[in-house]
């Protein structure tokens, strides 16, 4: 496949997003790619869909990329894709309410403070976790801490990412002590400020989700929150451009490009080794590293369920209770689903 590297200006501060247009129609190499041909009969055929190119936000690479190149499963889409590569959720959000992305999957946090600034996007599909026993973030606190419980956070420093999930779990896990953001020093740091911070002291805890949270236990951190229910969500969410949500053709499209992302999640939780692999590339990390958050990364995705939209609404009235938003939230409000009733990627045949 032809590449083309642009630069965007992400939609916070000067955050810039790196894009990979690829130009669909054939695999890379001489073997077809598992996917390439593996696509709903009704989806498989729509010239007018030729005119669009969807750029997928791909939040703190996830393998997305990588696995459309490794699994072939854009080759014969009758449009183009590309992604552009966000850090964390807010920017993602900020970037689909813009336009200058169609798609992306981001944490529970950014759909809350994303709505809370009115921004225009919708909440079109979830990604649960396969492995809703393992966190995907956790707060962590450096070797040699004497932080034993969420408790002795009280007056400590807490790096944490403005506006993401891990903003919520911190939320929550200092509520479920009986303590609020007045008790801390909430830190707000993108991950790569907040890996510096932590690992040179500057903070007492992080809150952040894998692989940084797995690299740093690795290294010596220790677990002092782990980011389960009833504090944390393991479900991420998708969130779509209302401009393309409201053009019926654009949509449809649109709902084409989820099914086939899903298609090639689908494949990477049965193929671990080639999804350790894509993951380490994508985020440059060892492979080691890559293997260690794997379960982080293994979804399936469905569509958005009453129970999802409950889980946020308590979310988003929590953090409007805490000062970390001005605006109430009405969650059912910025739901709109694009996959049928039923569907659950975690049940296509794909091929091994």
């Amino acid at each position: 496949m032809r590449k083309r590297t642009t630069r965007l200006i992400g939609a916070v501060g000067s955050l810039a997003l790196a894009s990979t247009l690829v130009a669909c129609g054939g695999s890379s190499s001489d073997t077809a790619a598992p996917l390439s041909n593996a696509v709903d009969a009704s989806d498989a055929k729509h010239p007018e869909w030729s005119k669009y190119t969807f750029t997928i936000g791909d939040n703190g690479g996830d393998g997305s990329q990588e696995l459309a190149k490794v699994t072939g499963v854009f080759d014969n889409a009758p449009y183009k894709v590309k992604f552009a590569r966000f850090t964390y959720g807010p920017p993602l959000v900020q970037a689909a309410a813009s336009g200058d992305i169609d798609l992306g999957s981001v944490g529970d946090v950014p759909p809350i403070t994303g709505a809370a600034k009115e921004y225009g996007f919708k909440v079109v599909a979830v990604n649960r976790s396969l492995a809703p026993t393992q966190s995907n973030e956790n707060i962590i606190v450096p070797k040699g801490s004497k932080l034993k419980t969420a408790a002795d956070l009280k007056g400590k420093r807490i790096a944490v990412p403005q506006g993401s999930s891990a903003h919520g779990l911190a939320l929550n896990a200092l509520k479920s002590v009986g303590l609020t953001p007045k008790d801390v020093k909430l830190v707000f740091l993108d991950p790569a400020a907040g890996a510096t911070a932590f690992n040179t002291g500057k903070v007492d805890a992080w809150s952040i989700w894998n692989p940084q949270s797995a690299i740093a236990v690795k290294n010596g951190a220790r677990i002092l929150v782990k980011g389960l229910p009833p504090i944390d969500q393991t479900s991420s969410y998708y969130v779509a451009s209302d401009t393309s949500l409201k053009d019926k053709t654009k949509r449809a499209a649109l709902t084409d490009v989820l099914k086939r992302l899903s298609r090639e999640f689908a494949w990477a939780v049965k193929n671990p080794d080639e999804y350790a692999q894509a993951l380490s590339k994508e985020q440059g990390i060892p492979l080691d590293d890559a293997k260690a958050s794997l379960a982080a990364y293994s979804n399936r995705v469905t569509p958005v369920a009453q129970p999802d939209i409950e889980l946020e609404q308590k979310l988003a009235d929590a953090f409007l209770e805490a000062g970390q938003i001005t605006k109430k939230v009405d969650v059912p409000s910025i739901v709109d689903n694009l996959l049928p009733a039923g569907y659950d990627s975690s049940k296509l045949k794909v091929t091994s």
